[in-house]
């Protein structure tokens, strides 16, 4: 039963949280027999829930309720206080800024704060990290950067609140390796790898590289891993996998992104285990993370979705949600991630 004392607690609890609480409805249970106050005010989102109008003294079953601070979750029933089990949640975003040093005159930091990024992976850095070294980078993140040759190409970087247990760069193949596109960071219970894939390029230059090389050495580099870990991948695919993945499929059927031939490898890859987060939560089009620079286009959504997070199915019981954020600009594409328990 609801004590004064455990109300005077809880309210104590709130005001002390409340910049942090999201507010829920309170659920009240069935008076019992023996005479009671009628039952406080549901909370809405207009009156926070600090200053509804506790009891303060009747013996009886009132109210549950249970209140979202930061991640976990503080709970009283039928007067019993308690912290349950706590589950834990990390949080992945991934983000193809075209150049960190443009995306840095765009309040990229102020993004990187408010994310809750646990991991922040970044495609197409454009930089070595030593000229950056005079910025002041969100406290309490380890972070690990991988360069193309060519100065001012492609390139890839990792910010984690967790130390990696250990990183690694490339595939291990020199040919696929001079450009920087992959990092990977083994952590406790999984293996992240940030890559950024070849585009085939205009007049499809690239495509048999891409296809025929880079793709399955890929496939077999995340195969390796999984030996060890389940595995999570995120970056820049640079493909649209199926049609609803871009506005105007008729029209791009023979372009880089879209051909049958980068489509089919991409289908292997899940053929072999892996997941593609964001369709375990939503099978409708609309959903783009790339957009032409040209005037209006974004406005109007005519995009692809070419950047993706996938998992091993092992952690697929872990996968709490997928994430698109089309709302965020500072580069043509925007960022996506997911939220692992």
């Amino acid at each position: 039963r609801t004590s004064q004392a455990s109300a005077r607690g809880a309210s104590v609890f709130l005001k002390a949280h409340s910049s942090s609480i999201r507010q829920l409805p309170l659920k009240p249970h069935a008076p019992v027999a023996a005479p009671a106050r009628s039952l406080p005010p549901t909370a809405t989102p207009q009156q926070p829930a600090s200053d509804l109008p506790w009891p303060t003294g009747q013996s009886q079953r009132l109210l549950e309720f249970r209140i979202d601070v930061a991640r976990y979750r503080f709970s009283t029933s039928g007067g019993n206080c308690k912290v349950p089990a706590l589950k834990q949640t990390m949080r992945l975003v991934s983000w193809n800024v075209n150049g960190i040093r443009a995306v840095l005159k765009r309040d990229f930091l102020n993004f990187f704060r408010e994310s809750k990024a646990d991991v922040l992976c970044l495609q197409e850095t454009k930089a070595h990290p030593e000229q950056l070294n005079h910025l002041d980078w969100p406290a309490g993140f380890h972070h690990v950067w991988n360069w193309a040759e060519k100065p001012g190409y492609s390139g890839t970087a990792i910010f984690s609140r967790e130390k990696p247990l250990k990183v690694t760069y490339g595939m291990g193949i020199a040919e696929h390796d001079q450009e920087g596109r992959i990092i990977n960071a083994e952590f406790a219970d999984f293996i992240l790898v940030n890559v950024y894939t070849p585009n085939s390029k205009r007049e499809l230059l690239r495509l048999d590289y891409r296809t025929q090389e880079w793709d399955l050495a890929f496939h077999k580099h995340l195969n390796k891993l999984e030996r060890t870990k389940p595995v999570v991948f995120c970056g820049d695919l640079n493909v649209a996998h199926q049609a609803i993945d871009l506005a105007r499929p008729k029209g791009n059927e023979r372009n880089a992104g879209f051909t049958i031939e980068e489509r089919t490898t991409f289908s292997a890859l899940l053929k072999a285990g892996f997941i593609d987060t964001f369709r375990e939560f939503e099978q409708g089009g609309g959903h783009y993370t790339w957009w032409s620079m040209m005037p209006g286009i974004r406005a109007k959504n005519i995009g692809w979705r070419i950047d993706y997070f996938g998992i091993s199915r092992a952690l697929r019981p872990r996968l709490q949600h997928a994430f698109i954020w089309p709302h965020i600009m500072g580069s043509d594409h925007c960022p996506v991630g997911i939220d692992l328990e």
